[in-house]
């Protein structure tokens, strides 16, 4: 790790760990951290999953539409590296996926589809109490290593102390009404995206980073934006403006199974 990297390690756990302001936003905080991941831990998407109020869990924020499509299906299957570190409380890995089909048979075949050829999976934990888990996906096999597991970890921990001092949350019932908004806020977003997808005639991915742009840009809750779209209140040419250029680009959809 060079004199560079550490100082904008040091600027990332600052800005994660700066969460006591009135406007915080905890979506925006998720993406912040899966895009911060993408950038300080050379891997090629990244991705949280949030335990809800029925104990089970729900993708919460990714990096790029794949991973998020990665995710979803991991928590619908109930199969995959982010359900095994969350049950376990423990960092999972695995260097090759195409190696672990039969661990994980219905995540696999969907990350390979998607592209992904390793993962790793760090829980998002105070003390025993794990609320959801830190996932890092790359294109590349053999990539794993524990100093970027290691690093991951540190970055899911401040993240996690983040979330809790935030809302100076001291009961279980409070922490799980707090993520449960957030998790029923990323339902609107994932709206808004299909609607500004629509509208600009561009992928999700691109949808998702003028929506964010817009909100912050504007000084916007990006939950609160996402909603406004999603009711069709919004001018979404403010938003994306369509251009003679704009043409859909279509993503591939991992296969369920």
């Amino acid at each position: 790790m060079n004199d560079q990297h550490e100082q904008r390690l040091a600027r990332v756990l600052v800005e994660l760990a700066d969460t006591l302001v009135d406007d915080f936003d905890l979506l925006e905080f998720l993406s912040t951290l899966v895009q911060r991941c993408v950038e300080l831990l050379n891997v090629t998407a990244a991705g949280v999953v949030l335990s809800d109020q029925k104990g089970g869990l729900r993708m919460a924020a990714a990096s790029s539409e794949q991973a998020r499509l990665v995710e979803v299906l991991a928590v619908q299957a109930n199969d995959g590296p982010c359900l095994d570190c969350v049950h376990t409380g423990a960092p999972v890995l695995s260097a090759d996926l195409a190696a672990e089909t039969a661990r994980w048979p219905r995540f696999v075949p969907a990350a390979l589809e998607a592209g992904f050829h390793a993962a790793s999976a760090v829980p998002m934990r105070l003390r025993h109490h794990v609320i959801g888990s830190l996932n890092l996906l790359h294109t590349g096999p053999d990539v794993v290593d524990q100093a970027r597991v290691s690093l991951g970890q540190a970055l899911a921990d401040v993240a996690t102390i983040g979330i809790l001092q935030q809302r100076a949350v001291d009961n279980n019932t409070l922490l799980i009404e707090q993520l449960q908004t957030a998790l029923n806020s990323r339902v609107v977003i994932e709206q808004a995206k299909g609607v500004l997808s629509s509208h600009g005639s561009v992928d999700m991915d691109r949808a998702f980073g003028a929506l964010r742009s817009y909100a912050r840009s504007h000084n916007l809750r990006l939950s609160e934006l996402a909603r406004t779209v999603a009711e069709g209140t919004a001018d979404l040419n403010a938003i994306l403006p369509v251009t003679p250029h704009s043409h859909p680009i279509v993503e591939p959809h991992p296969r369920q199974q």
